[in-house]
């Protein structure tokens, strides 16, 4: 009697428990590289494991072939094909009469995706049995994966968690949104499968771009260049005008799922819109569903080097306006993400193994293409800039010059002081097992102002051949007269910001100053957006002394212009009346924090159980705000976002919402609000839930 199946069991509840995937579902087999999976085949008569032989086939992608990879045909009994690039295996793990289960285990360096799993009782015939379709996922617990992560709670953190903080805000006044990257939302490992096969190196070549998804150099460097939609069907559409008619601002989102589902509802079409910290937590949520350790990082006063020169120049008027001298520039914070896995094809002995930094916000070209990265963290520590890829621009990013200029009514311009020490600040990421910021500014440079530092900034600009440009000469040193700017208090959107103008003398003699002080609206990428306010004073300056003068910028007058932008740099420029070559300069980025904003739960916290949360928000101002709206997310807790609208909010009115949810995901989750009304945008809160779970043993059948 010829030996035919009857029933297989993927044992997916058990196989995707043992393989950190049951998170994603218990429906579907997933699993990850490197690591073995049971199958048991039930057949219609008694299993011969001497005379009986089971030929497996696995294939991924268009044109598999063992040749490349794609394809792998082995055999229970039996050794596996020598002649295939990446095979897999299978061994017996446990046999009843009619049944044998088979422990199968895939290479440690198999191209990530979905297979197809077929069987042929009898290898000397045509007649196959489609098993059905399986998802492997880079394995971060196996040690020969290039993305292996040594410890467990640094893959709890990085690759298993669906919240996070993403940090914004200046070197001054950062602050922590609260993210839900959702990477074990049912449909997203779907979504990331399909942005890998609308990558454009995919539709060019399949064949090829299936049997590069076994290195993860290759995979990031393509999600890196997917996120953004500048040379492909991307996900995310970036605008940084403020006019964000036709789509939603990059301020309002609160996680991921909301975007990738989005994105492939309209059939790769990409959502509008992102800035640079939706492009990176958009990224890490791909990264860790697709299993490739990833974490969010945020660089304080990071610098935009267009030129290669490893130096940004800054021009500021002589009446305090800075005009448009520059296509550099350094922005308030700046996120990108980092990955962890090996780099051997930047040397053999693993000095470069490690934290990867990518960068999916579209800025410079990489190869052709708007992507960035993974350029090692290690290499960017030490000025290692001739190493792919990208490592000179991110370099610059933490650690350029910073040249000032003074720019006079007949076009001529004076270099007022050179700054090797501001760009690269704070540069944070959330830590392990805690919402606690991380400060990794230690990675990336050497401590600002010593030998160390300028000799491996030497070495970045020999090593990556930068272009220094031709500076004019330096004027003589001005009189010994400083200005500093400073804040009465943390200054709140809603409320006027109090400021202190001191100018300081070290002069013997008396000193009188014509001072220009403006105030205008910036980006976060430091592009200024309009004037709010300007102030001009004449000032005589005892010898050996100090001035202080108020600066008070009223709600009225900056409110209207925070809509779209997130800070306001207050600039004075001093004229001295007796040298027309004596300027001084002080300036100071305000970022006014939001008014407060309340969210809590109540109920059990427990896997099913019925819950509530309850958003608070009161109105600070003296006038009503229109048009608001309360938006709540939350995965594992809600599976789509609610909105709740209030058409007006009178002066000191407060609005409660509670909204009933039902935790279908155990473990730590994040309910992340967001308000927003006609005279605040996008104001964020959040708070932790824990969810326990309901205990159960799986065995297996």
């Amino acid at each position: 009697m010829a030996l035919e199946v009857t029933k297989i069991e993927l044992h997916c509840v058990k196989n995707n428990a043992a393989h950190n995937t049951d998170g994603i579902s218990t429906d579907r087999l997933i699993v990850r590289r490197g690591q073995s999976f049971l199958l048991t085949f039930h057949f219609s008569c008694r299993f011969s494991t001497t005379n009986d032989v089971l030929e497996l086939t696995v294939e991924t992608g268009p044109q598999a072939s063992e040749a490349v990879g794609t394809k792998s045909v082995f055999k229970v009994p039996g050794e596996h094909s020598t002649n295939a690039k990446k095979s897999w295996d299978a061994k017996i793990q446990e046999t009843t009469p009619t049944s044998v289960t088979l422990a199968i285990t895939s290479p440690a360096d198999a191209s990530i995706g979905e297979y197809a799993l077929s069987v042929k009782t009898d290898p000397y015939k045509t007649q196959v049995l489609s098993i059905g379709r399986l998802i492997v996922l880079f394995n971060p617990w196996c040690a020969e994966d290039w993305v292996y992560l040594p410890l467990q709670n640094e893959r709890e953190e990085y690759v298993m968690n669906e919240q996070g903080l993403v940090y914004r805000g200046s070197n001054g006044y950062i602050t922590s949104l609260a993210w839900n990257f959702g990477q074990f939302e049912d449909d997203i490992v779907d979504i990331c499968l399909k942005l890998l096969d609308v990558n454009p190196k995919c539709m060019q070549d399949a064949k090829e771009d299936y049997s590069a998804r076994c290195n993860p150099i290759y995979v990031s460097r393509v999600v890196s260049a997917m996120i953004n939609s500048n040379d492909d069907r991307g996900v995310l559409l970036g605008r940084w005008d403020g006019n964000y008619i036709g789509g939603v601002p990059p301020t309002h989102w609160n996680g991921t799922v909301e975007i990738l589902r989005q994105w492939i509802k309209y059939g790769c079409y990409p959502v509008k819109y992102g800035q640079c910290w939706v492009f990176a937590a958009v990224m890490c949520t791909v990264m860790r569903c697709l299993g490739i350790p990833c974490r969010v990082v945020t660089n304080f006063e990071s610098a935009h080097d267009t030129d290669g020169s490893l130096t940004i120049d800054e021009f500021f008027s002589d009446y305090g306006v800075r005009p448009r001298e520059s296509h550099d520039s350094v922005w308030n914070f700046h996120v990108w993400v980092e990955a962890w896995m090996r780099r051997p094809d930047l040397s053999r002995d693993a000095i470069y193994d490690g934290w990867q930094v990518l960068d999916p916000t579209p800025q410079e070209l990489s190869e052709g293409v708007h992507c960035c990265g993974p350029a090692p963290v290690k290499a960017i520590l030490e000025g290692h800039t001739d190493l792919k890829y990208d490592v000179p621009f991110v370099f610059a990013e933490v650690n350029a010059d910073r040249v000032t200029w003074m720019v006079y009514a007949d076009g001529s311009k004076k270099e007022i002081f050179s700054d090797t020490e501001s760009v690269g600040q704070n540069i944070s990421t959330k830590s392990v097992g805690s919402d606690k910021r991380e400060n990794i500014t230690a990675n990336y440079k050497y401590p600002e102002g010593t030998e160390k530092e300028r000799r491996v900034f030497k070495t970045a600009v020999s090593r990556g051949k930068m272009i220094k440009d031709e500076k004019p000469d330096k004027t003589p040193a001005p009189p010994n007269i400083s200005m500093k700017i400073e804040e009465f208090s943390k200054p709140i959107n809603g409320k006027d910001i109090d400021l202190n103008l001191i100018v300081h003398s070290d002069d013997p003699a008396l000193r009188e100053l014509v001072i220009h002080i403006n105030a205008q609206a910036m980006q976060y990428t430091g592009v200024l957006a309009s004037n709010i306010w300007s102030d001009e004073r004449e000032v005589q300056l005892q010898p050996n002394n100090e001035l202080k003068m108020l600066i008070h910028i009223p709600f009225s007058k900056y409110g209207q212009h925070m809509l779209g932008n997130n800070s306001i740099k207050v600039t004075a420029v001093g004229k001295d009346k007796q040298s027309s070559e004596a300027v001084y300069l002080a300036e100071r980025n305000i970022v006014p924090a939001s008014p407060p904003f309340k969210i809590t739960t109540t109920g059990l916290p427990k896997l099913y159980s019925n819950m509530v949360a309850e958003v608070v928000f009161e109105n600070p101002l003296p006038v009503a705000l229109n048009d608001c709206s309360i938006s709540l997310t939350g995965s594992g807790l809600l599976s789509h976002t609610v909105e709740t609208r209030v058409k007006s909010l009178g002066p000191g009115l407060r609005v409660r919402v509670q909204i009933p949810l039902t935790p279908y995901r155990a473990g730590p989750k994040k309910l992340v609000a967001d308000f927003d009304c006609d005279l605040f945008q996008d104001i964020k809160t959040s708070c932790n839930v824990d969810i326990k779970p309901i205990h159960s043993i799986y065995s297996l059948s």
